[in-house]
């Protein structure tokens, strides 16, 4: 992926070193993240916790919730700093991308914010846990970013290169153009009044939808910028198959459970990252109007 030299953004906050955020409720403000699949194959290998139960508590199924004190902005990373560099450079590019085309529509986008962080930090949503991996909190609208994750993601689930991490991010900033949109607080009015069942079928479609728009960004970073080497497609479709819930619900636990699924199966995150690559289209990310996934 090419992305020396290219702006980095001013909205990065490095918490890292900083200690602990109290230990307040488990998300209380329902976060989304694309690693609550990977928390529950953790606890499942480690602890010998079901994994479906741990996918419910961080789906806002379970779990109570506490005030969380929030921080003062961090100060921004070093300089020297590599993998900071890279990060604040995703950032900015999905900042010039989504800049532009809510302009296009005739809206103003709202930068989030993303916080570096090591080992735990509070947050809008309660107490973030880098075994989450890296997370979106709609409360004070800002992705939160163990950096240690791209090592599991490299190490435990054979995910690698720079342009699967950097899906990771245009994942979690795809939440942030969500709750821009309104569709995180529609899918969320949901909760308590549709069974568990289909609450679940709901998740699936906005984390699909959070991989189409992450396509969407790529398209756009290309044809402005030229980002993508040979491999790097590659790379991202395998990172969003290793993180299918069929693909994580059979390494832990040798079986699948579709009515479980929380965040789409292999084939469908690979499917509509596609899609939004190949389209460039916010539109063709209508996950919640689309008759298959």
């Amino acid at each position: 992926m090419k992305w020396e030299g290219n702006r980095q953004s001013g909205n990065v906050e490095d918490r890292r070193g900083q200690g602990g955020g109290g230990l307040g409720g488990m998300l209380g403000g329902r976060s989304i993240g694309i690693g609550t699949i990977v928390l529950a194959l953790v606890g499942s290998m480690i602890f010998g916790v079901n994994p479906l139960t741990i996918i419910n508590i961080l789906s806002g199924g379970g779990g109570g919730t506490a005030p969380v004190t929030q921080s003062a902005p961090a100060p921004a990373p070093p300089k020297e700093d590599p993998v900071a560099a890279f990060v604040s450079t995703v950032l900015a590019d999905t900042e010039d991308v989504w800049t532009d085309l809510f302009k296009q529509s005739g809206a103003n986008y709202v930068q989030p914010k993303l916080v570096l962080y090591s080992g735990r930090t509070a947050t809008a949503c309660g107490t973030g846990q880098a075994a989450m991996g890296p997370f979106y909190c709609p409360g004070d609208q800002k992705v939160y970013l163990d950096l240690d994750f791209f090592n599991t993601l490299k190490r435990d689930l054979g995910a690698s290169g720079e342009f699967a991490e950097a899906y990771v991010i245009a994942h979690e900033v795809g939440h942030h153009v969500q709750n821009l949109m309104g569709v995180t607080g529609q899918v969320d009015a949901m909760r308590g009044r549709v069974s568990e069942r289909q609450m679940n079928a709901l998740s699936v479609r906005v984390e699909l939808q959070a991989d189409c728009l992450a396509g969407v960004w790529a398209n756009h970073a290309d044809r402005a910028r030229q980002i993508l080497e040979q491999g790097d497609i590659e790379r991202a479709m395998d990172a969003a198959a290793k993180i299918g819930d069929d693909a994580l619900q059979k390494r832990s636990q040798g079986y699948v459970v579709p009515d479980s699924f929380t965040h789409g199966s292999s084939a469908q995150r690979v499917r509509w990252f596609n899609t939004g690559l190949q389209t460039g289209s916010v539109k063709a990310c209508d996950t919640f109007n689309a008759s298959a996934l």
